[in-house]
């Protein structure tokens, strides 16, 4: 234990000189050289003499990666972004965060829950309102039920129909779908 805390005394020199190519890092030359002496400590403690490779060697190596990681791990670090930091001020001289910038608008509950009773009444009434043909189109037109979205001529071509009478089908489908949510008298639809 004595000879090793020796040579790592002897080696601080080395640390110091490796540390100089990380100055302008813009880290702590305290922290660097604490760093750098980690790496020092741990190739004192795994240096192996019977390889045919010089301490000064080796340690150096170990100093050097010590300091990598330590920068990785930093830089890594540094891309992460918090909501809560501040990002700027106001005209008022008051500090904004992120979220005070993304915070999203109020959700008005009842117009939700409307809006949620008409999908589910729409989609219950699509087969009941619609002949069978208007259905088929109108779910592969609007990608429903599992279906993949498509255009009116590759409609067409998979029905084996022209591209304006899918048109004209899904025209007719939608006009019988409105007259299930509009106020006007049936004999309009």
């Amino acid at each position: 234990m004595a000879a090793k805390n020796i040579l790592i005394e002897h080696n601080l020199r080395l640390v110091a000189h490796i540390v100089k190519k990380y100055q302008g890092s813009g880290e702590d030359p305290e922290d660097l050289i604490s760093i750098g002496t980690i790496g020092l400590i741990k190739a004192i403690s795994t240096f192996d003499a019977e390889k045919s490779t010089r301490l000064s060697t080796y340690a150096a190596r170990c100093i050097d990666n010590e300091l990598l990681m330590m920068l990785r791990s930093r830089k890594k670090r540094s891309r992460e972004v918090s909501l809560y930091d501040p990002i700027g001020t106001d005209r008022e001289g008051n500090e904004i965060s992120l979220l005070d910038i993304i915070e999203s608008p109020p959700v008005d509950i009842v117009e939700q829950y409307a809006t949620q009773k008409d999908i589910r009444h729409l989609v219950s009434s699509l087969k009941t309102a619609l002949t069978p043909r208007e259905y088929q189109v109108i779910c592969l037109r609007y990608g429903l039920f599992g279906a993949s979205e498509e255009t009116q001529k590759t409609i067409a071509r998979k029905l084996s129909i022209s591209r304006s009478y899918v048109s004209r089908i899904e025209k007719n489908a939608l006009k019988k779908l409105r007259c299930l949510f509009d106020e006007q008298p049936k004999n309009h639809c």
